[in-house]
């Protein structure tokens, strides 16, 4: 039989690409005041692994990512996905997000993303909100699965998602 056990805490880390830098940077701000103190941000990534969002949002998109430093519940994530697609439709003109917010969770074993979109490896977590499991941490570095996006997959973003690790790793001990 297994006992149910509390879930560890998750590092919350939040993926936003737009065409326009400045306006990531003020986005930033507005997820600082969501989410409390930013804890570590990506470089910024060129965002050209489809033509997707070529349509709404133009070509030559960048990416940042920021980790915050509180730690959340897993079970938080739908509520944070429901956030971050109000913040893309308040910034949405005529109807075409002028930018893209990716939430997720980091934990020792794996990094999750919210989605809206169901799939035969997404598990439904509430408020329309599936957990899309990105990638799985094994033999010293995070690996990419058959369905995980082309962008999560690069070199530059592992190198990130595994400084990252390291930081929950420190968060967790200074917690407990």
């Amino acid at each position: 039989m297994s006992n149910p056990q509390t879930p560890k805490p998750a590092k919350l880390v939040i993926g936003v690409f737009a065409k326009n830098k400045k306006f990531v940077e003020h986005l930033a701000r507005e997820l600082l005041s969501l989410y409390g103190p930013i804890d570590l941000v990506s470089s910024w990534m060129d965002f050209n692994y489809t033509n997707y969002y070529k349509p709404e949002m133009g070509s030559a998109l960048a990416r940042r990512m920021f980790v915050f430093e509180r730690l959340i519940e897993q079970s938080d994530l739908a509520e944070i996905k429901i956030a971050t697609n109000q913040i893309e439709q308040n910034y949405a003109i005529s109807g075409r997000r002028q930018v893209n917010v990716d939430p997720g969770y980091l934990l020792h074993e794996r990094f999750v993303l919210a989605s809206g979109k169901n799939f035969s490896h997404r598990i439904y977590i509430g408020l329309g909100i599936y957990a899309d499991l990105t990638l799985i941490y094994q033999k010293g570095s995070f690996q990419k699965l058959p369905w995980t996006y082309p962008d999560y997959s690069d070199q530059a973003m592992i190198r990130f998602l595994v400084q990252v690790r390291r930081k929950y790793v420190l968060d967790l001990k200074s917690q407990g």
